[in-house]
């Protein structure tokens, strides 16, 4: 068999069997999430919160991850209190399975019944330096519903995602960030999409609050301990000098509210490596200082701190 006869790395027949299989589920997963979104918000919430609780109970695994990150950053919160506040953290997550299948039945005429935002006059004047913006966010509420947001305010936006493994969910998510016009930047290589944007005065979207390898972030103080902090933003920021303003989505009783925080002041010491690391560590802080507003929006199942500093063995000396 030669290489034309193979599609895919895979022979033509079976190639081609993988491509419709893919195919029929990305349809499946669109009809399922349209089908979910015929149930009302607030009935959907109830069940996604019923879900949560149950994944709570079942997912020994994760409910030990997010009560072990809940005693780290709050060292004197009882044991009680942590259990409760877990839970409610189940629920959110539970709760934005509904809510983004919910959100597809809106179109951008509706968004501003359930979406709120403040603050936009930050946003409109780093946007007005004319360097496009990097946007800073994490993963609080419900996250995937934030290019609800870039849609009011019609500003155009880029989001950097790391691709799912499952294509055809991958795919879906891809459509549902981009059905409002904004745009998908890889996490891969992402450097030249994210500064072809910023030089077309563009916004960038980043989630800053996950654990990083150490070849590509430093150590940040977040809650008092050191975690591995992507630095691309606070590199390319230096590089572009396009100012960084954070916006986080939050759910309320009535909907959302897209919070947009004052611009962060761009540090600059004259050490690349120093500033590099204490502009990560502002925008650590402006994370963490929403965290502990919203503590139960926060997504705790994350094991933020698993990456630990290089400490090699010291070398044993003669006689010991």
């Amino acid at each position: 068999m030669t290489d034309s006869d193979t599609f895919c790395g895979l022979p033509y027949d079976i190639g081609f069997i993988f491509v419709a299989m893919e195919k029929l589920i990305f349809k499946i997963i669109c009809l399922l999430f349209h089908l979910i979104g015929l149930i009302p918000k607030k009935q959907g919430e109830r069940i996604g919160s019923f879900l949560g609780r149950m994944f709570y109970a079942l997912d020994k695994k994760h409910r030990e991850v997010t009560m072990r990150n809940l005693a780290y950053a709050f060292d004197d919160m009882p044991r009680p209190e942590i259990r409760d506040l877990s839970l409610k953290v189940f629920e959110n997550m539970g709760k934005i399975f509904f809510e983004i299948a919910w959100s597809l039945r809106l179109g951008e005429k509706r968004l501003p019944k359930y979406f709120k935002i403040r603050g936009l006059e930050h946003l409109r004047e780093a946007y007005g330096k004319g360097k496009g913006v990097f946007v800073l966010t994490a993963h609080f509420g419900n996250w995937e519903l934030l290019s609800n947001i870039s849609a009011m305010i019609r500003y155009p936006l880029n989001i950097v995602y790391r691709p799912l493994d499952f294509k055809a969910m991958d795919r879906f998510i891809a459509d549902f960030r981009t059905r409002f016009d904004g745009k998908l930047i890889p996490k891969r290589r992402s450097a030249k999409g994210i500064l072809k944007s910023l030089s077309r005065g563009e916004m960038v979207l980043m989630l800053m609050d996950q654990n990083t390898a150490l070849h590509e972030g430093v150590f940040a103080d977040f809650f008092g301990h050191r975690a591995c902090t992507n630095k691309a933003m606070a590199v390319l920021a230096l590089r572009t000098q396009a100012p960084v303003v954070p916006v986080f989505l939050i759910r309320g009783e009535s909907g959302f509210t897209g919070h947009f925080l004052p611009e962060i002041p761009l540090i600059k010491t004259g050490d690349m490596t120093k500033d590099v690391e204490l502009n990560t560590e502002a925008y650590n802080k402006v994370i963490e200082s929403f965290i502990r507003e919203y503590p139960d929006q926060w997504l705790w199942l994350h094991q933020r701190w698993k990456t630990r500093p290089y400490h090699p063995w010291p070398r044993k000396e003669a006689g010991d």
